[in-house]
């Protein structure tokens, strides 16, 4: 029996032949509503003959960019490993279903929480290995999860920002520490502020600890990005007033503090580019500057003022080069999605990829937040404003669980092609060079060959079924070949720098 299903995004004809073989291709709707029996008829005859490709000028739409990424947090057990205790093996297992569900998505980093509490989940000779892996700080897994994170990602050409929380040192009073924690090593960077136990910022030893592990990670580790949460200072309980409750006890006035911050901000930039300028440096701050600002904006923190956050500056001033504030809000309201994301946008040149609540979707945090308000800000996050498109989801736990149906939505409606993160002119724009193309076909499938360029980190391969071009894969520069699927009219490979930056493609057509 000979079955036709049209299906998929992009649109997949599927045709069964029998039961030992099928043939799968893209097509797009324009053919969907001219494609006849008899095109599909001389498709299914020549599907034994070989089809020949030659070099071909015809010019490609630019690669899909965008960055989706999804927090990774290890503090808590929140997303990553489940629970404290797991064998090595499980901890594993649970690493890859969530690099696999990333790349059934098609999303392409993973911001992954490798600092939570002055410790470490990653061999450091800085500071001991995390108590959320083992359950005892400084107990080993018995393997390297900043290492196997990277391996694994990368296989799956997922880029890895290593997460830091540069001054926290404890979530509570009775956290159990290791010998060499800073709690035990440096008291008197210790400050206590509500349950929390805290290093100093204003300590030039606190800053170089900070500047020092990161370094670390950023010298040995072949990560792709530095990412750092809002937790510069702690946020405080705020009365009605609009005044904290508490003050943290350093004698320093707000000003005194945005200048340490400050400092530490632009030195690790600074720091980061003279080591390895391909590496990213995002961070996350709380997702409104002040109060007010936009005009009629409210706020239940003055991230300025309470945490001595001046993120606007740190944007203006290119000390990082993306800014994920956490616009944790709907759409509209007092602090609504769409002003923030277009106000946010018009403070700098460099990319603004805001923090999506994606856990609030049926949470009591927000009653009633539908898995559309998602997709809504996810489209909203590519039309807002004049910066590259992306966005981070909170967290990757709501992903795999798979909230108010949200995964299917996204891959239905938001991720239905492969994309590229955004290059980094401001860093480098020069183009790689471009690899050496050549396809035939073979019954249904084509296979695609090209040559491997010196500098690559990764290809992106696209190709045009009918009128339509379609970004079919991102790979590692480990690859150098691809099978595709159905009979493609051309076929492009770009080759892709750390930066990523893009050459111009090597298209073939027949």
């Amino acid at each position: 029996m000979r079955v036709l299903y049209i299906t998929g995004k992009p649109p997949i004809i599927r045709i069964n032949l029998d039961a030992q073989r099928q043939i799968m291709f893209p097509c797009c709707s324009m053919l969907h509503r001219t494609l006849n029996i008899v095109y599909v008829l001389g498709i299914l005859s020549s599907t034994t003959i070989a089809k020949n490709y030659s070099p071909s000028q015809e010019n490609p739409p630019v690669v899909t960019r965008e960055f989706r990424a999804a927090w990774v947090a290890s503090v808590y057990n929140i997303d990553w490993p489940s629970r404290k205790g797991l064998s090595a093996s499980a901890q594993q297992s649970e690493m890859r279903a969530i690099l696999d569900q990333m790349v059934r998505l098609k999303m392409n980093a993973i911001i992954f929480q490798v600092r939570p509490n002055a410790d470490a989940l990653y061999r450091s000779r800085i500071e001991p290995w995390s108590p959320w892996l083992t359950g005892t700080m400084g107990r080993s897994p018995g393997y390297d999860p900043l290492a196997y994170c990277i391996s694994h990602a990368h296989a799956r050409g997922i880029e890895v920002h290593a997460w830091f929380n540069p001054y926290r040192a404890s979530p509570s009073e009775t956290m159990q520490m290791s010998s060499n924690h800073i709690i035990r090593t440096h008291p008197s960077l210790i400050r206590r502020f509500k349950t929390y136990k805290w290093m100093d910022p204003s300590h030039n030893t606190t800053q170089q600890r900070a500047l020092s592990v990161i370094l670390d990670v950023t010298r040995r580790y072949d990560i792709d990005g530095i990412h750092i949460h809002d937790y510069f200072y702690p946020y405080p309980d705020v009365g009605s007033n609009g005044m904290p409750k508490q003050i943290f006890p350093d004698g320093k006035s707000p000003s005194q503090r945005r200048s340490y911050v400050n400092s530490f901000v632009s030195n690790m930039y600074a720091s980061v580019k003279k080591s390895k300028p391909w590496v990213r440096v995002g961070i996350s701050p709380f997702g409104i500057w002040k109060p007010g600002v936009p005009n009629g904006t409210t706020a239940s923190i003055n991230a300025y003022e309470h945490l001595a956050a001046d993120s606007r500056k740190w944007l203006q001033k290119g000390w990082c080069d993306y800014l994920s504030p956490q616009l944790y809000w709907r759409i509209s309201g007092p602090q609504g999605y769409s002003r923030l994301l277009s106000w946010w946008r018009s403070q700098g040149r460099r990319p603004v990829w805001p923090g999506i609540a994606t856990a609030r979707i049926k949470s009591t945090e927000d009653p009633g937040r539908p898995a559309s308000e998602i997709i809504n800000q996810v489209q909203l996050s590519r039309s807002i404003g004049r910066n590259y498109a992306g966005h981070v989801h909170w967290s990757m736990k709501s992903l795999r669980q798979n909230r108010g149906g949200i995964t299917g939505e996204l891959a239905k409606k938001s991720y239905t092609t492969a994309a590229l993160i955004p290059p980094m002119p401001w860093i480098s724009s020069t183009k790689p060079t471009a690899p050496r193309l050549s396809a035939k076909g073979k019954r249904s499938n084509v296979s695609v060959k090209w040559s491997s360029v010196r500098g690559a980190a990764k290809y992106a391969v696209q190709a045009r079924y009918g009128k339509n071009w379609f970004t079919t894969h991102i790979l590692t520069a480990a690859n150098t070949s691809v099978i595709l699927s159905g009979s493609p009219e051309a076929i492009a490979v770009s080759s892709v720098d750390r930066y990523g930056t893009t050459s111009t493609p090597s298209v073939v057509s027949r």
